[in-house]
């Protein structure tokens, strides 16, 4: 498949009234009763959003809570992308479950959306298909379509044509040609989403039977004719949806509410675009330091950096280079040496105490080369890969001194943190940093209560972004 160029693309797309498409969604979402329950699997997932809660866990008093919120959205956080698939498969079981009890006794219907990764990686079809399966043994409920909507324009995610992109500088790349394909757990083919949908499903749903949402349709506002084609779904059928904008979300969402309330379900996967206009979340301009940073504190921030993906390595050594934080490279690869990794745990976790207490900014990063234990060693390899984590989260649950900022980069390694290096149950999502980097302010129950929590994906931002959200931080 060729490339695309953005400039190009954008100049194609024709201007339309935002503002009247805005007020026809309103009308929409001002009428429902239907609560938003987005499920994410990993933290990254809330980064379009503000001041909607996340849940750390999926006990049914924290599904009640978000329910009996006023918000229209609330998040569960699964981190299923770091689980295996038998434990996704409980994880998803476990929540369908509750969530619809909870729905039933709260007399408050609901539209469930799976959120994952707009690159395409991920638990597919086996979130969405357990979530189906579930909810359909415990109600009367049956699912006539899946809603499969990847665009997420902050990270530069665009569905053209039906063949979904990834944006690298003024280029965009068929997702199926980027690194994110080669992933060792979650790879893929095809880039054409009816294909993608093929590949995954093993040929149990295909791209001729898939019903496709044009960018011509949705530019027109053609709303009854989208509309009409949700309504034809049937059987779990699968709905892509193309995007290119925000208003492209705003016209399918409009057609979207209105089926449902003439009766269809879906469940939704997608990105994090849909679920901040399904949850009716106004734009907000970027957090400024007053609003992350205690005044007060004299102590310097900490960032954690353990994504292995090239973006990531490429935004560390900008922010290496610049020289506004002290760097401590963790060398992960002790792991095969419980005493010698232990001893090095301990030696980054004091390095980073000590900059701290010092006003001095830190950032530990796992050595950049990955641990290759060979093909024939995964499953040790993985085994290793969860040590790691652990070890690289035990450093924030350990530390003896507050920073004045936490920054962690990567999806698992932020989950990690702020669940269990943290001790969060529940935060509010205080905005964004940076496009598509979200904050956390943390709970009272947590180790740092009222702190900023700055949640950088793996995969998000050009080279310089991680330094940038650092200057904010640091009042530069």
């Amino acid at each position: 498949m060729d490339n695309l160029n953005v400039k190009q693309v954008m100049s194609q797309i024709a201007n339309v009234d935002r503002k009247a498409i805005q007020t026809k969604l309103q009308e929409e979402l001002t009428d429902s009763p239907y609560k938003m329950v987005v499920l994410d699997d990993d933290p990254t997932g809330i980064q379009t959003v503000h001041g909607v809660s996340v849940y750390t866990d999926w006990e049914k008093s924290s599904i009640q809570a978000g329910f009996r919120e006023d918000n229209r959205i609330f998040f569960i956080l699964t981190n299923s992308r770091g689980f295996t698939e038998s434990e996704t498969k409980t994880c998803h079981e476990e929540i369908a479950e509750r969530v619809q009890a909870v729905s039933v006794e709260e007399g408050i219907p609901y539209v469930i959306i799976s959120r994952g990764d707009s690159t395409l990686r991920g638990h597919y079809p086996l979130e969405t298909e357990t979530l189906k399966q579930t909810i359909e043994a415990h109600s009367n409920s049956r699912f006539d379509g899946e809603v499969i909507m990847p665009f997420f324009k902050e990270g530069g995610r665009l569905t053209i044509n039906n063949v979904h992109y990834v944006q690298d500088g003024e280029r965009l790349i068929p997702a199926g040609e980027t690194e994110f394909a080669k992933d060792r757990t979650f790879g893929f083919n095809a880039s054409h989403l009816g294909e993608w949908i093929e590949e995954k499903t093993a040929g149990k749903y295909t791209k001729e039977h898939t019903i496709y949402i044009s960018l011509d349709d949705l530019r027109n506002q053609r709303v009854d004719h989208i509309k009409k084609q949700l309504l034809e779904a049937d059987d779990f059928q699968k709905v892509v949806v193309n995007a290119v904008g925000y208003e492209d979300v705003e016209v399918f969402s409009t057609a979207f509410m209105q089926a449902v309330k003439e009766g269809k379900h879906f469940i939704c996967r997608s990105a994090a675009a849909l679920t901040k206009v399904l949850g009716g979340v106004s734009d907000k301009g970027l957090l400024t330091r007053d609003e992350l940073v205690t005044k007060n504190s004299q102590n310097g921030g900490l960032i954690a950096v353990g994504s292995h993906v090239k973006k990531t390595t490429e935004q560390l050594n900008h922010l290496l280079e610049s020289g506004l934080v002290k760097g401590i490279e963790f060398d992960v690869h002790l792991v095969q040496d419980a005493e010698k990794f232990k001893r090095e745990t301990d030696r980054v976790r004091l390095a980073c105490e000590e900059a701290i207490k010092n006003g001095e900014s830190v950032v530990y990063y796992t050595r950049r080369e990955r641990l290759d234990l060979g093909d024939d060693m995964q499953e040790e390899e993985l085994k290793q890969s969860i040590k790691i984590s652990d070890a690289v989260t035990s450093i924030v649950r350990d530390l003896q001194v507050q920073p004045s900022y936490i920054v962690a980069k990567g999806g698992i390694t932020s989950s990690s943190i702020g669940t269990i290096g943290l001790s969060v149950k529940r935060a509010e999502v205080a905005g964004q940093i940076k496009p598509g980097i979200p904050v956390w302010k943390t709970g009272q129950e947590s180790k740092f209560p009222g702190a900023a929590y700055v949640i950088f994906p793996g995969n998000v931002g050009q080279p310089e972004t991680l330094k940038e959200a650092v200057e904010v931080l640091e009042g530069k």
